[in-house]
């Protein structure tokens, strides 16, 4: 599902995230009062939490961007595969070797 509004800057999610943790008030009312889903800054203060290696369940933002580079590098490889075998079929097939 396409996103429909631009993602929030990382200074107002840490900014977010600080006010959260040093306020009295709620969750839902400091994400109310900053214009935000109260699930959208409970997403976010969970994982600041596994970014700061207070929560072990799920993945870090660094480890997220890891992951999602080595599942692009591994597309790109596999498809690079597929072009070397249909090229070297095709050489085979042009030089009469079986």
């Amino acid at each position: 599902m396409p996103r429909t509004r631009p993602p929030y800057p990382d200074e107002f999610r840490r900014e977010a995230i600080e006010l959260a943790r040093i306020s009295s008030k709620s969750q839902r009312q400091i994400a109310e009062d900053l214009g935000i889903s109260d699930v959208t800054l409970r997403n976010w203060i969970k994982q600041a939490e596994r970014d700061e290696g207070k929560r072990p369940d799920g993945l870090s933002t660094d480890e997220r961007e890891e992951l999602h580079r080595l599942r692009r590098e591994n597309q790109t490889l596999r498809m690079e595969r597929e072009i070397l075998k249909k090229a070297a079929a095709f050489f085979a097939r042009e030089t009469g070797e079986p």
